[in-house]
């Protein structure tokens, strides 16, 4: 399940496929209906794949929340969002039978298994373990990426140094 993309912007309903990042926010495309919005640095906008629940023990990440479901169901659909809220915590119960009562409300179990249900009809829910990439792999692009944008960022005041060293001609009239 690849859901490093996806996001949740408050006071929007449902989820919204990142498409391009911009100075000013971020391009993206809702789940439901296809349409493209821009979405402002002021909005509170998080991914999916950084959101976790609470349970006794820890915080468990939404995606493996997800993944728990996909395995119960058979990457099929879920049990509806809108069902009665003693029928939904059951269900939950039984994906994740540790979550805290007194911090995770039917709310958030109605949301959870309303973007399952998003996600398994667009077909990305599945059983599967993700595959980890090496931990040293990661850091090293990382490294890399940050290099690469120290010596843009030196280039760029290398130029401007040498606008600014450079003085114009003087012409006599």
């Amino acid at each position: 399940m690849n859901v490093e993309k996806i996001l949740a912007i408050s006071g929007k309903p449902g989820l919204y496929e990142l498409k391009v990042q911009t100075r000013s926010g971020l391009v993206a495309e809702s789940m439901i209906d296809g349409k493209k919005i821009t979405v402002g640095l002021r909005s509170n906008v998080s991914l999916l794949s950084e959101i976790s629940m609470y349970t006794h023990s820890e915080e468990k990440p939404l995606v493996k929340i997800m993944r728990a479901i996909a395995v119960k169901e058979n990457e099929g659909p879920a049990i509806y969002h809108k069902e009665d809220n003693d029928k939904l915590i059951a269900y939950f119960k039984q994906i994740v039978p540790d979550y805290d009562e007194d911090r995770v409300y039917a709310s958030d179990i109605k949301k959870v298994l309303n973007w399952y249900n998003m996600l398994q009809a667009k077909g990305m829910v599945s059983k599967e373990e993700p595959k980890i990439e090496n931990a040293e792999s990661i850091k090293e692009q990382v490294v890399e990426e940050v290099k690469v944008k120290k010596e843009t960022k030196k280039e760029a005041k290398t130029e401007k140094a040498e606008k600014v060293e450079k003085p114009k001609a003087k012409t006599k009239k």
